[in-house]
Order: C-alpha cells, then sequence, then structure tokens
C-alpha cells in the first residue's frame, strides 16, 4: 500500500482546483501513481467525511464480483433466490443482469422516491430516500420489470448490493465491512443507514445555490448511494484496485457494452479517451459530486469529491490524465 501524504499535497490542490474551477471551494482530491498515494483538501478539514453517491455502486460490483470468486453467486443466479420477493417479476431478475443495467427495472421501485420527494429535495435540501430494506421489497414487489436493454437502476443496484449481502448471511453494511473496509484499513468508510449512524463533523453538501443539503442516508439505499469516506480511504481504495489487492477487481473489466463506445464490467464503465483507456465511475447526492478515474494500463488512478452538486467529472479525466502524463 502506498504511503499517504499528510497533511495534504499542495500541487495536487492546487491543480485539481484549477480543474474544478472557482465554484468548487470545498473539495478533496486523490492521486495515485508511482507508489506514492497523494491526498488534499480545499475548504474541508483533514478527515472530513463525505457522501460518493453512486461510486457506491462501483463498491457494490466489487463486492458481487468477490461473492461470485468465493461460489456465494453466479451471474445467472435470480434475485428472487436471495431475497424475499414472493413470485414478483423483480425477482425472475438475475444479478448479472442488475450488474449491467439490464435488468429492465426502472431507475427506482414504484411508489419510493416519489415526486413529492423529489421537489423536497430540491426546495428544502431533504433527503429523497430513507427507505429500510424491508420497505424497499415491498415497493419491489409492485414493480414492473420491461424490456432487457441497457438502462440505468438505481434500484437494481440496491437490490444487487443486498442480495450479494444476503448471499453471505450478512447485511449490506455488514458486507462492505468485513470484505472490504476491514481488509483494506478504509477505517472512516461506512454505510450509514439514518442520520444518527453519521460520524461527528460529519460535511453537509450544497446545492448548486449554496443551499445546504441533508444527508443521504438510508439503508435501501446504502449498495446504490449510501457510503461515506474520506480522502484517506479514497487513496487506499485506489491504491488496491490498481495494484489488484481490492476484493472483486475483476468488476473492472468489461462485459458488456452500453451505447457512445462505454463498455461495462460490474458497475464500473470503461471508455477509450484521448488513446487511453479509463476505468471510472462517477457520483451525487443531493449535496455532493464525486469520480474515481483509472488508467490501469499506466498504474494512474484519481478521485475527486465535491461538496457541491456541481459536476466534477470533467476535472476528474484532466486531472487523471495530467498524472498521466
Amino acid at each position: 500500500m502506498p504511503d499517504l501524504v499528510t497533511p495534504g499535497d499542495a500541487h495536487l490542490a492546487a491543480r485539481a482546483g484549477q480543474h474544478l474551477g472557482r465554484r468548487h471551494d470545498r473539495f478533496l482530491a486523490v492521486a495515485v501513481t508511482g507508489g506514492l498515494a497523494r491526498t488534499a483538501h480545499v475548504g474541508l478539514e483533514a478527515g472530513a467525511d463525505v457522501e460518493i453517491g453512486s461510486v457506491s455502486k462501483g463498491v457494490t460490483g466489487m463486492l458481487f464480483a468477490d461473492s461470485r470468486s468465493r461460489g456465494e453467486t453466479t451471474d445467472g443466479t435470480r434475485v428472487g433466490d436471495l431475497l424475499p420477493l414472493d413470485g414478483s417479476p423483480a425477482a425472475e431478475v438475475t444479478l448479472g443482469e442488475l450488474a449491467t443495467h439490464r435488468s429492465g427495472l426502472p431507475r427506482l421501485a414504484k411508489g419510493t422516491a416519489s415526486v413529492r420527494a423529489t421537489l423536497d429535495l430540491w426546495r428544502h435540501g431533504t433527503n429523497p430516500y430513507g427507505e429500510s430494506l424491508d420497505e424497499l421489497l415491498v415497493a419491489t414487489r409492485g414493480t414492473r420489470v420491461g424490456r432487457k436493454r441497457s438502462s440505468y437502476s438505481n434500484l437494481g443496484f440496491m437490490l444487487l448490493g443486498h442480495a450479494v449481502a444476503a448471499a453471505a448471511g450478512t447485511t449490506y453494511a455488514g458486507l462492505v465491512r468485513e470484505r472490504l473496509t476491514e481488509p483494506l484499513l478504509l477505517a472512516s468508510t461506512t454505510v450509514p443507514a439514518t442520520p444518527a449512524d453519521l460520524a461527528p463533523g460529519a460535511v453537509i453538501g450544497r446545492s448548486k445555490r449554496g443551499k445546504a443539503m441533508m444527508p443521504w442516508t438510508g439503508e435501501a439505499l446504502g449498495p446504490a448511494g449510501g457510503i461515506r469516506t474520506t480522502a484517506d480511504d479514497l487513496a487506499r481504495l485506489v491504491a488496491a484496485l490498481l495494484d489488484g489487492t481490492a476484493p472483486g477487481t475483476e468488476a473492472l473489466d468489461p462485459v458488456a457494452r452500453l451505447s457512445g463506445g462505454v463498455r461495462i464490467g460490474a458497475a464500473w464503465l470503461v471508455l477509450e479517451r484521448r488513446g487511453a483507456v479509463v476505468t471510472w465511475h462517477n457520483g451525487g447526492t443531493g449535496g455532493f459530486r464525486s469520480i474515481v478515474a483509472l488508467d490501469r494500463a499506466a498504474g494512474v488512478g484519481v478521485a475527486l469529491v465535491s461538496a457541491t452538486s456541481r459536476s466534477v467529472d470533467r476535472a476528474g479525466f484532466a486531472l487523471l490524465e495530467e498524472y498521466v502524463a
């Protein structure tokens, strides 16, 4: 595991800040290259605890790949074999379909994250999620399954994570702890089910207009967007993905094609960009935007998390190219 630079790398902070622009005034950055992991904080304290949004799906993809390698699940395992969906259409969906967003499930289960909840998110900064696993399963039983085509589904990854955890005889939070955070020494990475589970001093994100946004917590949400972490833990995770010591790194290997030349493994996206093959996943919550991007051939990886709802994707790709060069 590379050494971490503490209290922060000034060059990384400056380069990330230039790529992000002045509207991102609270962010953390990670760069792993040449056997060294660099971390930086701007507008946030060292050890700041932040939301990574749908980068959580990348973690879930890794846990699924690890589960396959242990013989607990396969691509063809039905969700209904692991979760009590009582013969509903969703019970027939396979884990492999969930992992590649080809399940036919909608973005969200029927009756969850309603239009009212979404409006409250933008008006008042409230959390549109928060359902328990039992509530998610009830909603999923009443959800239709459409045509098996490429279509992004938060519901799909919620079910995938909880199904893989059930196959291991634990909860999703327990699975993350036992198979990821403890082996990789990610001491500050958590999956909070309620606001009471947040670490003291957890960073509160903001909207584009500067409104404070309620933290996105929820047992159901965890596998699709509920993980929180720190720069040091992100650095360890990126380093482990690059050197292959992270569980389930085969999740990064593409197995299907999406539109626009993008390929997908278990959640992780792969594209060719300016002559390089980039493996990545981004994320967004009410008050955060994030990206992890890797050039595996060059052994270089970066991560950015901004405590505002403005995109960091372009900056993340630019920062990766800079460190590869």
